[in-house]
């Protein structure tokens, strides 16, 4: 497919979403922007999640992964499920308990304004930095595959856009988005569905799917070696527990879409649903990734990792596929960096400045500064990403959600109190700081590199500092 047949289908496809952005968010006002006036349909919220979970990230990057650690990504799904039950019934209860539009209100309520701005603060450096990996993994996908031929310079790409997420976002935020993103979540899914059933039929032929995937050496799923192996069935779920507490329950981002529902029953509805369709649709993946590394096995491409699924769909594929290929990706991409920008801004307007329902002039002006922030952090990602984008965003997320993870976990299970404002901060700063020292140590002494793990050190330390900081005060 030419590069001038891309850019025609995301016109359409962009123009698509704008067109759905203008019927369903009509409103201008804080309160659709910020909850969507607690008013969408849990279902809808439901769907619309699961493309802002798996992110372009997952569309690229995890296909590619099956070829060198097989399905051993699914131990850390299965995390995910008890990470999910969590926020359900721990986290959600106590959200909307408190009537919260930003979920850091509650660190307000428990300790005062200095945790409140501290834990939004990591928040925002998280969410810029997660969104961030994402927007550049699409862009540079679409840099190859159509600004490269016609010599536009990256940046111009990263601009082109983020400026189509601002676009049908500026308006009413989240009660826009929960409808975008069931639409981006279909578009992706059926991208993926098509694809598997043109490798399913290559490889195997109409028959015989179940038996080839399951005799498949690809196909191993748990992992009970050493506990230094960083795939080990123990370590990959643990982390994908925790790693679904801190970036769905302690996430702005995600929580917002959850606290736009009609009520907390509906909300916990949501997430059950959404965490089972979660685990099939990365099975999905799994099996892409599967077929994938087999497809080029069997004729002779040298192509593995981030390259794999776009180089054979783009390649090898009828004018269809390739059509869905970018379609997919896109909507995979936009699905979850649509939603990060309205969390950056709803997080900074009610975190940070305290905005009020009748300032929308300060809350758009916060909108387009957040659109330039993601811009830059994009374009200077090109230059120090590497090959495993997934890995880094998690990497990256262990230290900036960790003091999140502590400080949630110190506040809802102790009666502890912290007097001096600047403890909280602190600790939040210190506990990265110690967690990679640590790690290093941990790898130079005993050879045993944390991967996902660094979440749980990071916040088992500011959770120990935060406890004796308390103990001082009675004393």
């Amino acid at each position: 497919m030419g590069s001038e047949g891309i850019l025609l289908i995301m016109a359409a496809y962009f123009g698509l979403l704008i067109l759905l952005s203008f019927l369903v968010g009509k409103e201008d006002d804080n309160d659709s922007f910020f909850v969507g006036k607690r008013n969408s349909p849990w279902y809808i919220v439901a769907f619309g999640m699961i493309g802002a979970s798996l992110s372009g990230v997952t569309f690229i990057s995890v296909p590619g992964w099956v070829g060198s650690s097989s399905f051993s990504y699914m131990q850390m799904v299965f995390g995910y499920l008890l990470g999910y039950t969590l926020i359900s019934n721990v986290l959600l209860p106590l959200y909307y308990k408190l009537g919260l539009t930003s979920i850091y209100g509650y660190l307000n309520h428990r300790f005062g304004r200095s945790a409140h701005v501290t834990g939004s603060s990591f928040f925002l450096l998280s969410r810029v930095v997660g969104a961030s990996f994402r927007l550049y993994l699409v862009a540079m996908v679409l840099q190859l595959l159509v600004f490269d031929k016609w010599n536009i310079p990256f940046w111009m790409t990263v601009v082109f856009t983020v400026a189509l997420i601002w676009l049908y976002t500026f308006r009413s935020g989240i009660k826009t988005i929960v409808w975008t993103d069931t639409l981006q979540t279909l578009f992706m899914l059926l991208s993926v569905v098509l694809t598997l059933i043109w490798l399913g039929d290559t490889l195997v032929g109409g028959e015989g799917w179940l038996n080839h995937i399951v005799d498949s050496p690809k196909s191993k799923i748990f992992v009970f070696d050493s506990l230094k192996e960083p795939t080990h069935f123990v370590r990959y779920f643990l982390s994908g527990a925790l790693i679904t507490l801190v970036m769905t329950g302690l996430d702005q981002d995600m929580m917002q879409k959850n606290l736009s529902c009609r009520s907390l029953k509906e909300s916990q509805r949501n997430m059950f649903w959404f965490s089972i369709v979660l685990v099939f649709v990365n099975l999905l993946f799994m099996i892409l990734g599967l077929f994938l590394s087999e497809y080029a096995e069997l004729n002779g491409l040298d192509v593995k990792g981030d390259q794999l699924f776009p180089s054979i769909v783009m390649e090898n594929g009828s004018a269809l596929l390739a059509a869905l290929f970018i379609i997919g990706l896109i909507a995979a991409a936009y699905s979850s960096a649509d939603s990060a920008l309205t969390s950056l801004t709803t997080s900074f307007c009610v975190d940070i400045l305290e905005i009020n329902e009748s300032q929308v002039s300060t809350r758009k002006a916060v909108h387009i500064g957040f659109s330039v922030v993601l811009i830059l952090v994009v374009v200077g990602f090109r230059y120090v990403v590497n090959e495993h984008v997934v890995s880094d965003l998690f990497k990256a997320a262990g230290y900036t959600y960790g003091p999140l993870l502590g400080l949630f976990v110190f506040g809802i299970f102790t009666k502890a109190q912290i007097q001096n404002k600047w403890i909280i901060p602190s600790v939040a700063i210190v506990s990265p700081i110690l967690s990679w020292l640590l790690n290093s140590w941990f790898t130079q002494y005993f050879n045993l590199t944390l991967g996902f793990e660094i979440l749980a050190l990071n916040g088992l330390i500011t959770l120990s500092l935060l406890f004796l900081a308390s103990t001082f005060n009675r004393e």
